[in-house]
């Protein structure tokens, strides 16, 4: 009978929704490893992004299979983008699983690394989460700058502000009586401050 360790991971930057939270995941896992007579060793909670594997939990699993080398069959988790996201990093650790003799395994994207066409498919598992996070970043920057030209503040409001959104849920800044009134201060003492240099350096120079 094999043995696996299940690797369980949603990163802080995701939504724990259904098919990522770790409640699911963990069943999912355990129901697999029933059917396919697995015995479970132990089980990792992961809550870090998968651009490296510079992660606590899987570093220490790292640690701990080198330790026990021979005594593990297998690495399961989800899909491949609970294991990875980086697609060089992921061969790289797939390379060092494959020498302690552990194969890695997505239960829900099933792949024979024997099989030379499944690095393809192992490409394209890999990749498309990180391209999808591209994506939505260069979405993210151009929204951000078209909301800027459009006259809309997008982030913290200023000292003086507050944010607030209208009955459409557009959002902008209104003033903060408060704090308004220290800032307005602060202001008229500048420009008397900007009025006075002006003033000094129209003057004449005088030269000894």
């Amino acid at each position: 009978m094999k043995i696996a360790d299940l690797y369980i991971r949603v990163s802080t930057d995701e939504q724990a929704d259904k098919g990522y939270s770790q409640r699911s995941q963990e069943e999912v896992l355990r129901r697999y490893c029933e059917l396919n007579k697995i015995t479970v060793r132990r089980t990792i909670f992961e809550d870090h992004s998968a651009k490296t594997f510079m992660r606590p939990e899987w570093q220490n699993l790292l640690v701990d299979l080198k330790n026990k080398r021979g005594q593990i069959d297998l690495v399961l988790f989800t899909k491949w983008d609970r294991f990875s996201r980086n697609a060089p990093d992921a061969y790289q650790m797939i390379n060092t699983l494959k020498n302690l003799g552990i194969e890695p395994q997505a239960i829900e994207q099933p792949l024979d690394m024997e099989v030379p066409e499944n690095k393809m498919m192992l490409a394209i598992y890999l990749t498309a989460p990180e391209i999808e996070n591209d994506r939505r970043a260069l979405n993210t920057f151009y929204g951000l700058r078209r909301a800027k030209k459009e006259g809309r503040w997008v982030s913290q409001a200023p000292v003086g502000y507050v944010n607030r959104h209208d009955e459409r849920g557009k959002k902008y800044i209104a003033i903060d009586p408060p704090q308004a009134k220290i800032m307005k201060w602060i202001f008229e003492e500048l420009a008397k401050d900007y009025i006075l240099l002006n003033r000094f350096l129209k003057k004449p120079m005088k030269w000894v």
